[in-house]
């Protein structure tokens, strides 16, 4: 007899009609549709982003291929070309302070501009520097301040040398220098010569020669004095001879660059070095040898000749339409926040301006930046960094080996770049739950959660967004066009993976790979299009690939090396339902649970918990039984009994409560002493008053009964009880639907304990009459007697226990 809690075969699945999907094949839809529902998460998003004040960075959290990064980046994009392009980041260097390169923000497209105008400027004023200082004019008037500096030494030793000679004295040059000698004639006397004379005449030479050697020494003294004289007289000359060149040049770029106070200002800067420097830049080459001496010696300080001048473009803007919309799929402390690179020569690192490279922070500045949230806590110091950067509204650029004292290298120090962007951060629920709870600084920084949901409702308006969704991605990717059929099942396999017949998932990644299997099968047949049955394919395929370790245990079932009934009646025993994840694949298998009762203090003893393979929730479905069984059968005396209850054959861990109401009735069945059919599995979790909850995993469980019973036989017995509230979870195989139509397999919706208990009893369980009590030959009755006999037994055990009565 049909049992009014059978579930007909319509309600086992939800299936959509042909005729909601006005189209042949999707090839009709031309709608572009990148993500279907989801308002909750696009209105957070259109606010975070539409906030400009600090703090007000986003999160967009939701499970894996969900689409948030595609939805994310789409508006974005949408945005960004509305927005103004930011401007450009140079970086050039510091005349005053070589370890500073300074900062140049310029309108977008002038950066490069600039780059090119100085590398220019550069080679136009070596060669105008050069001519200059080759020219006639400037090469006399340079050999004039020679000549003069070489004759006014000469002129003085020779008006000393005239002197000495009135007084029979000469100058005499040596190795080490002058000296003043006594002559007679042409000859130096020797010191015999000078001996003889007389002594008079000896003082006369002796004071006469030091008063000359006092004058030789001035002369000497004033010659280091007379040469710095000549070389700023030089100098002078040099610049001057420059200047002209060099600011009709300069000049020309000021011009250009006029309403640009901090360009002018290098400008300025690069005039005086250029022209202090004339020389040097005429005779500069690019990587001789004075470069890198020049470079060794100075280290991060001065740059060499030319590279001083030129101009590091960090940021360029002007081919950048709109505001920029960064994704930085790598996001370590330098790709993050830019680095400065390093040249070795001659074994020392040496670094200068122009080796300053952008981080991600840089290049979305003004506009977008996205980032993965994991990837943040994967290399050292990033989250830190980013944070300490949205708070301070910079960027500073700087070695992570100086900042933790790692590097004695000579390094920079660049002007700190201003930072205005908008951050997104793409992450799992869970971190971003975390993230709230641990670090106080993430609620102040990112204040604007944008949830993405699993599912979204399988509304007429959702199924028409989700079939041109799937159009869009079939054509975005290259695929064949499917007809409705295929598109229907898609729909169907996405109700299944969300496990609701009213929703469908709005995990876009799952669907593109249905598509994109499906689409191989399709080429494999050398089909034009996509039909269900390639789907369908694609969806068997997928499991065949992952179910071998099902097999394996649907075999040892079979095989009897893991116990099983499907038939029969047993006391204290039921078929309870277990699901398995392995990676992406679920499935079900049946359990046996068995429970034995004797006198006792009223205790339910779980044996997985006992043993430590039970967790939290198991244990509290455990303990509910007992304030179940006291609530219904005991109100009136101690529940005087010791349960134990186990899951055979389980060497693994055990979670959930979904077990609770099996464990519940193999319980009630070794109470009252009431067989229990095996043709039956049970899933479902119970609460203190009797009613059956819902439990996870529901089309796995029924799904793994029914291959059990089916590899030994169907009898048109067997079934699965399982919560009235999962009936609109169920999305069976078409299979397992069309042998509930045709009376070989069952499922039953239950909502109380006590409907479940006469499908697995067949007895009615009933409840209390007038007179307070449970009718006699019901089950509820065999129960309470069971229970009243525990008490009397345990009672009488007792020390000093006197008769006990019942009432």
């Amino acid at each position: 007899m049909k049992s009014s809690l059978e579930l007909a075969p319509d309600r086992l699945s939800r299936s959509f009609a042909p005729e909601e999907l006005a189209f042949q094949t999707t090839a009709e839809l031309t709608e572009e549709v990148g993500i279907v529902g989801q308002p909750r998460a696009l209105a957070a998003l259109e606010f975070g982003l539409g906030m400009v004040d600090k703090g007000y960075h986003v999160f967009a959290l939701g499970a894996p291929a969900t689409g948030k990064q595609t939805l994310v980046l789409q508006t974005l994009r949408e945005r960004a070309r509305l927005r103004e392009i930011p401007t450009d980041l140079c970086y050039v260097h510091n005349f005053e302070n070589p370890r500073k390169p300074r900062l140049l923000v310029l309108p977008p497209g002038r950066g490069i501009v600039l780059w090119g105008d100085m590398e220019r400027l550069i080679e136009d004023l070596r060669a105008a520097i050069a001519g200059a200082l080759e020219g006639e004019d400037y090469q006399k008037r340079r050999q004039a301040i020679h000549d003069e500096s070489k004759a006014r030494p000469e002129k003085e030793f020779a008006v000393l040398a005239q002197e000495a000679s009135k007084s029979g004295l000469a100058l005499v040059g040596t190795p080490a220098g002058f000296v003043v000698a006594a002559v007679r004639g042409e000859e130096i006397l020797s010191g015999e010569a000078l001996a003889a004379l007389p002594e008079e005449e000896r003082k006369r030479i002796q004071e006469k020669s030091k008063t000359l050697e006092e004058e030789v020494q001035r002369i000497l003294r004033h010659l280091p004095i007379w040469a710095r004289e000549r070389r700023g007289r030089l100098r002078d000359l040099e610049q001057e001879t420059t200047r002209a060149v060099v600011s009709h040049s300069i000049e020309e770029a000021r011009q250009k660059y006029s309403g640009l106070a901090d360009v002018l200002r290098y400008l300025e800067q690069v005039e005086k070095d250029v022209i202090e420097h004339a020389q040097q830049l005429v005779d500069h080459e690019p990587g001789g040898p004075e470069v890198l001496m020049e470079m060794l010696g100075r280290g991060a300080a001065r740059p060499p000749p030319l590279r001083r001048y030129r101009v590091n473009v960090l940021v360029d803007n002007g081919a950048t339409g709109g505001a920029p919309v960064v994704f930085e799929d790598n996001p370590t402390y330098d790709n993050l926040l830019g680095r400065m690179e390093h040249t070795a020569q001659f074994g020392t690192l040496s670094t200068d301006f122009l080796l300053i490279r952008p981080g991600a922070l840089h290049r979305a500045r003004g506009g977008y930046l996205v980032l993965q949230a994991d990837k943040l806590f994967h290399a050292p110091f990033v989250w830190e960094a980013l944070k300490r950067a949205l708070q301070a509204r910079r960027v500073r650029i700087e070695s992570l080996g100086e900042m933790l004292g790692l590097s004695s290298t000579v390094t920079l120090d660049p002007e700190p770049t201003p930072l205005e962007v908008q951050v997104v951060l793409l992450g799992e629920p869970l971190l971003y739950h975390l993230l709230c709870a641990l670090d106080p600084e993430f609620a102040e920084l990112f204040k604007v959660p944008a949830d993405f949901a699993d599912e979204v409702p399988a509304t007429p308006e959702n199924r028409r967004r989700y079939a041109a969704l799937i159009a869009t991605l079939a054509r975005k990717h290259g695929l064949r066009p499917l007809d409705r059929a295929a598109v229907i099942r898609v729909m169907e396999r996405s109700c299944r993976q969300a496990s609701d017949q009213e929703k469908l998932t709005a995990r876009i990644g799952l669907v593109l790979d249905w598509l994109r299997e499906a689409n191989y099968w399709a080429g494999v047949e050398t089909a034009a299009g996509v039909t269900a049955a390639h789907v369908q394919r694609a969806i068997d395929a997928q499991i065949g690939r992952a179910d071998r370790i099902r097999e394996r245990l649907y075999e040892e079932i079979g095989r009897r090396g893991i116990s099983i009934d499907t038939d029969g009646r047993r006391v204290g025993q039921v078929n309870g339902l277990s699901v398995a994840v392995l990676g992406n694949f679920a499935f079900g298998y049946p359990v046996r649970i068995t429970a034995r009762v004797r006198a006792g203090r009223g205790d339910v003893v779980d044996i997985e918990r006992e043993v430590e393979l039970s967790g939290p929730i198991h244990s509290k479905g455990v303990l509910i039984l007992a304030g179940y069984l006291g609530a219904r059968y005991a109100l009136d005396r101690p529940l005087s009994l010791h349960a134990s209850l186990v899951f055979e054959q389980s060497y693994g861990g055990i979670e959930g409560d979904s077990a609770s109401a099996a464990e519940l009735f193999a319980l009630i069945s070794a109470i009252a002493n009431v067989p229990i059919t095996q043709e039956i599995a049970v899933t479902g979790s119970v609460n203190q008053h009797g009613e059956i909850q819902v439990v996870g995993g529901i089309n796995e469980k029924v799904e793994g009964f029914f291959d059990v019973c089916r590899a030994r036989g169907l009898t048109g017995r067997q079934g699965v009880i399982v919560p009235a509230t999962n009936a609109r979870h169920l999305m069976l195989r078409q299979d397992v639907i069309e042998s509930v139509r045709q009376g070989q397999f069952h499922v039953y919706a239950v909502e109380t304990v006590d409907q479940g208990l006469h499908l697995l009893t067949g007895m009615e369980p009933s409840e209390r009459d007038a007179t307070g009590r449970y009718p006699e030959g019901t089950l509820n009755n065999l129960v309470e007697s069971r229970l009243v006999e525990l008490a009397e037994t345990w009672h009488h055990f007792q020390p000093g226990a006197a008769a006990y009565e019942t009432a």
